[in-house]
């Protein structure tokens, strides 16, 4: 693939996340995977001398569900465009009282409650456990707590994300149980995206915006509420998620780069 089409730094996110005007050179490119069609078109750029692929998880316009997002064919694209690093955004519901709409959650645990959703790139001809035990890279979560901090933005070092299904919120009931479980955070779209990450042994980092307290408090959460948060943090999310982009470090020492190394049978 010619290096006019090949990033080193990949960043999966939506509205409020991406600032198109902070990429130079910036031009779209379509991949093909054996998994189908990605989210979108990828677009590539520049940003102080790193160059980045920038791919919308819902598509353009945000019309692609959670549940019936390519996973596969997302990570699959990125890989072949030649990134090592993710940076994923995303919004969650707080399962906390102290993770406040508008604060920031690097998430460095997670807890799967999706159902059928394809989640590895291994499903014949080869056996692959990978280790999910730490699932998020240490040196970007690091880097980015230490950005966050920088900036002065209010983030937490710390949270466990249940991964539910989607599309629908969940019920009262569940939302109790998720506390209950030691749960941070609540969204829909982290997995199987940072597990298929791990397979194809790229650093993921997982930074989340608080958007509500889901719905074990009071008021239930309604989408409404989320994308009002959303516009009102908007330029914090892009200060901290393409602010960090050029200073992210180019050499991996986390060990994400032999995830498969001892996964392989």
């Amino acid at each position: 693939m010619p290096s006019h089409e090949r990033a080193e730094i990949g960043v999966i996110g939506g509205t409020g996340v991406y600032d198109p005007d902070m990429l130079e050179d910036r031009r779209e490119v379509k991949v093909h995977t054996p998994y189908g069609a990605p989210s979108d078109l990828i677009t590539l750029g520049n940003i102080k001398g790193r160059r980045v692929a920038f791919l919308p998880r819902h598509g353009h316009g945000h019309v692609i569900p959670p549940h019936a997002i390519n996973a596969r064919a997302n990570i699959w694209a990125l890989k072949e465009l030649g990134v090592k690093q993710i940076v994923a955004s995303s919004a969650v519901g707080s399962l906390r009282v102290d993770y406040k709409p508008g604060e920031f959650v690097l998430t460095d645990q997670f807890i799967d409650r999706t159902k059928a959703r394809p989640d590895t790139f291994y499903d014949s001809g080869q056996v692959c456990h990978v280790s999910s035990a730490d699932p998020v890279c240490p040196q970007l979560h690091d880097y980015f707590l230490k950005y966050a901090k920088k900036l002065k933005l209010p983030v937490h070092e710390n949270g466990t994300y249940v991964c539910v299904q989607g599309p629908r919120f969940s019920t009262r009931a569940e939302s109790k149980l998720f506390r209950q479980w030691g749960c941070d955070i609540i969204g829909m779209t982290l997995y199987p995206e940072l597990v298929l990450a791990r397979e194809t042994e790229m650093c993921y980092v997982s930074v989340a915006m608080v958007t509500d307290y889901d719905v074990w408090a009071e008021k239930p959460v309604s989408a409404t509420d989320v994308v009002e948060v959303m516009r009102n943090n908007a330029s914090n999310f892009v200060k901290l998620v393409m602010g960090a982009l050029p200073g992210m470090p180019k050499e991996r020492t986390c060990g994400c780069g032999e995830a498969l190394k001892y996964s392989l049978m």
